[in-house]
């Protein structure tokens, strides 16, 4: 399966008033790693992807983490992300974070390939995921 992994630098405001990293962040770096991940599979940016695809995105339907030691302001962080399944229109995720070396956390997601819904109601649906696509997440 695809892996990706990138650098997260934690800033100030990414801090709660322990001066660790409060646990929402965590998650948009997750999220944005995920978009890292799914952009140097397919070599396309999101907006692209979005635009070609005529979906609104990837949103997260499940999501679970463990946390074994902090990271604060001014870490160097490195987050792997892999896929570790695609389905017909949902991807599973996993992410483990390093810093100097040592697994700070692991999350795992599921994201579903998402467009607007086709009768016109408010809300999103699932479609299926393109089959260059999900070769390109799996790695083939």
């Amino acid at each position: 399966m695809f892996t990706n992994t990138r650098t997260w630098i934690v800033e100030w405001g990414d801090c709660d008033p322990a001066g660790i990293v409060f646990y929402p962040r965590f998650f948009a770096a997750f999220d944005t790693s995920t978009s890292r991940m799914i952009e140097a599979a397919t070599g396309k940016t999101k907006a692209a992807l979005l635009r070609q695809y005529g979906i609104i995105g990837w949103p997260m339907v499940d999501t679970g983490a463990k946390f074994m030691a902090p990271a604060s302001f001014g870490d160097e962080v490195q987050i792997e992300t892999r896929v570790t399944k695609v389905g017909r229109s949902s991807l599973n995720v996993a992410h483990r974070m390093f810093k100097d070396g040592v697994l700070v956390n692991e999350a795992t997601e599921v994201r579903v390939w998402a467009a607007a819904r086709k009768d016109g109601t408010p809300g999103i649906e699932g479609v299926l995921i393109p089959d260059d696509l999900a070769g390109l997440l799996r790695g083939d």
